[in-house]
């Protein structure tokens, strides 16, 4: 049989292989939840319990923050901020040290026993879980003498730091109110602080208010005082300015100064505009040609001119084509435009000294109003400066009239407030008074076991698996084939003579116990597994040898193999125990069978069949001795076995000798089936030299021993001997109820006569 390797590729999820790894470490996880289950009782029942008292309370955002009328008399207008920062602010004032001193000091707190029995309460369960999981313990602790300096320095801040350890404020979702919770060893106390700390909060708000109202009224004494002295200041400075500089009116329509400049502007604006159209005009008569005289002259002497001028032209030009020059109709017509020429050029040249003449004057004018408009600006500014100092003396007395005005109200609204303080009006309502409870609630010892369950089973659950997956063992043929692809021949359950058999699992062992009479007296005298496939014959362990014989001989569909190695990865395996069975069950069948121990460094088939081990292969390797006294016959029937003889010092060069590969032709002809036991493969090179010219390599594993990567490195120098690997034999499996095989019967089978008969017959069919 030819394995073929299957690549590895992404394992998908198996539950009932999950389930098989809990069912295998159910005591981790019965261990763990037990444990934690226990821890769980042990502290609700040590832990004293905890009474909590709780109180709700309205918050209501002031309309400001000074007490005033509107306060006490107009409904409240609440702000879109409500859950904002003044509601926050609140919160925060709640659990300050300063208002629990305040409690403190109010219910004489330094006196109760009841709170210094929280300062020795022992934590809860969920107290140490968090603790734990937040690593907080590993924070530095203040030690007993800084607690002590401070309770000297301060007599109340250690008992409030001790209201604050046990004091909730929540604030109740989507309303204005205020969950205040506090936890007690006495109920009464719980109660009494809860109740007290919402009526010093009360009290707290009322005194801030009434305080920041009395502020206010100082302030606005101060300061109205310092303003009337500073607005006559004021009053006085403005009319001597107003005296000195002689201003009876501030307004721009009746002061002749602006008025006058406004008038110089305006014409100003109008002579450069008389100046503009003056110098275009020029321009434009003095850029004019007889030739390229446009159509829009304004000049109506020059267009008239013009259009004489071009009508004797065209009649002239016309004309010259039918007479000569000396034709007197010609001459008077050329005298005839000659003149219109010279009267259009006198009346241009009139027009542009005119136009110019025109131009002049309006830029002289233009410039005399500018010099005018400028001198003029001068006394506007001046008289401006003076008006406008003025005015803003003017303004200030307005604005300090106006601002003592609302000082002189503010003063006596706050006089009022000041005087209706005393009316402790506050927007903090008590909704709900702490009443004594009546159950505590702490220790929840249901809830702690429900915690500690579900811990536990998570715990044990993740134990279990990285359990699992630290062992990196070969377990059974499932975890073979994924990890090698190499098929299993069969499984070896554990043998020991004091342990009890369960049957039809994956986890059995056999005790003599289980059998009756004689038989059970012998097999309770067994120490090992050996030779029990020819001892009981008919116990399961002797039909799970024989099963593998059978998975061996259908694994090869044409020919049987004749020359099986068996080695394995390392020592104490079980290799040489089950070459022994395995030879034994060969031969029931009737077959010659040899048993070759090739492990020339430790030896011990001569043990278990109790023959002389001082002659053997070493010695026919050698050249020693011949074939026929080395082999030597067993107590068994049909077994012959060749022990390994004396050590030699070159047990490899022995093995890859000639003479070892002639052995093997010459035994194939005489035997049936030739079984080699091998060292561990990774160990020395003996096996892999063996493996190299037998039919048949099968590995022993030892279950749950067996390491993956040295398997996998066996399998890897095999390999490279060419050796032809045709599976495994799984050693020692404590096999249990949900492994690989159905029950097994109590003692002995009926089929095993029959399982005997069809193997044989298999064999004679393959070598007929």
């Amino acid at each position: 049989m030819t394995p073929i390797n299957k690549p590895v590729g992404k394992k998908d999820v198996d539950l009932v292989e999950y389930w098989q790894i809990i069912r295998k470490r159910k005591w981790v996880l019965a261990s763990t939840t037990a444990i934690l289950m226990a821890l769980a009782v042990i502290i609700s029942i040590t832990t004293t319990p905890l009474y909590q008292a709780t109180a709700t309370i309205l918050i209501e955002e002031p309309g400001s923050s000074v007490l005033t009328i509107q306060d006490l008399l107009s409904s409240n207008v609440y702000s879109s901020d409500v859950l904002g920062t003044y509601f926050k602010t609140q919160l925060k004032i709640l659990q300050s040290r300063s208002l629990v001193e305040r409690v403190v000091k109010k219910m004489s707190l330094n006196s109760r026993p009841e709170l210094q029995s929280l300062q020795n309460k022992r934590p809860s369960l969920f107290q140490m879980l968090k603790r734990f999981v937040t690593l907080s313990w590993l924070a530095p602790r203040k030690a007993p003498a800084a607690d002590a300096e401070t309770a000297l320095a301060d007599p109340y801040s250690l008992y409030a730091k001790m209201v604050l350890d046990h004091l909730t404020v929540q604030p109740v979702p989507e309303t204005r109110l205020v969950d205040v919770k506090f936890r007690s060893t006495s109920a009464r106390l719980a109660a009494d602080i809860v109740n007290t700390l919402a009526q010093e909060f009360i009290n707290f708000t009322v005194e801030s208010r009434f305080e920041a109202t009395k502020q206010t009224s100082e302030f606005l004494s101060d300061n109205i005082a310092k303003l009337r002295d500073d607005l006559a200041l004021k009053e006085r400075t403005l009319q001597r300015f107003g005296e000195d500089k002689k201003l009876l009116v501030t307004n721009d329509k009746e002061n002749s100064v602006l008025s006058k400049f406004s008038d110089l502007d305006k014409a100003y604006t109008e002579a450069q505009i008389a100046r503009v159209a003056a110098e275009a005009q020029y321009r434009e008569l003095r850029s004019l040609s007889l030739d390229s005289l446009p159509q829009s002259t304004n000049n109506p002497i020059i267009q008239s001119l013009k259009t004489n001028y071009l009508q004797l032209k065209s009649e002239y030009e016309q004309k010259s084509g039918l007479y000569k020059p000396e034709y007197i109709e010609m001459i008077q017509l050329k005298t005839r435009l000659d003149t219109a020429k010279n009267q259009l050029e006198t009346e241009i040249q009139k027009a542009v000294e005119a136009a110019q003449s025109a131009f002049r004057t309006a830029q002289a004018r233009e410039a005399s109003l500018f010099k005018m408009r400028e001198a003029q600006r001068g006394d506007v500014n001046k008289m401006n400066s003076d008006a406008i100092f003025y005015k803003s003396l003017e303004i200030e007395v307005q604005n300090m009239q106006a601002l003592l005005n609302s000082l002189a109200a503010k003063q006596n609204e706050t006089g009022v407030s000041a005087r209706l303080s005393g009316l402790n009006t506050s927007n903090i309502k008590i909704v709900d008074k702490a009443l004594i409870p009546e159950k505590p609630v702490s220790p929840n010892t249901q809830r702690n076991i429900i915690v500690a369950l579900l811990l536990g089973l998570i715990g044990g659950l993740g134990l279990a698996l990285l359990a699992d997956f630290l062992d990196n063992t070969v377990k059974g043929p499932d975890d073979l084939e994924k990890l090698t692809g190499l098929a299993s021949f069969g499984i070896i359950p554990h043998f020991s003579a004091g342990q009890r058999q369960t049957r039809g699992g994956y986890y059995r062992s056999y005790r003599p116990a289980d059998t009756q009479g004689a038989a059970g007296e012998l097999l309770a005298n067994i120490r090992d597994v050996e030779l029990i496939n020819h001892l009981f014959p008919k116990l399961p362990i002797s039909e799970d040898y024989r099963t593998i014989r059978t998975s061996i001989l259908f694994s090869q569909a044409e020919v049987g193999p004749k020359t099986i190695a068996l080695t394995s990865t390392s020592p104490q395996e079980g290799k040489s125990a089950t070459i022994a069975n395995m030879a034994v069950s060969f031969a029931q069948l009737g077959q010659k069978v040899l048993a070759v121990d090739a492990d020339l460094r430790k030896p011990r088939l001569h043990k278990i069949f109790k023959v002389k081990g001082g002659t053997g292969l070493s010695g026919y390797l050698t050249g020693r001795m011949p074939l026929a006294d080395v082999i030597q016959k067993t107590f068994a029937e049909n077994l012959w076995l060749l022990p390994s003889g004396l050590h030699p010092p070159n047990p490899a060069e022995l093995l890859n000798s000639r003479r070892m590969q002639d052995l093997m032709k010459i035994v194939k002809d005489s035997f049936d089936v030739i079984l080699i036991d091998t060292p561990p493969v990774l160990a020395v090179i003996d096996p892999l030299i063996v493996s190299s010219f037998t039919d048949m390599t099968i590995l022993v594993i030892k279950t749950n021993s067996t390491k993956r990567k040295p398997l996998l490195k066996a399998i890897e120098e095999l390999k490279k001997a060419k050796a032809s690997i045709a599976g495994a034999i799984f050693n020692d499996a404590k096999i249990r109820s949900d492994g690989y095989y159905s029950n097994y019967f109590q003692y002995e089978y009926y089929q095993d006569k029959q399982s005997d008969e069809a193997a044989a017959r298999a064999e004679r069919r393959k070598a007929g």
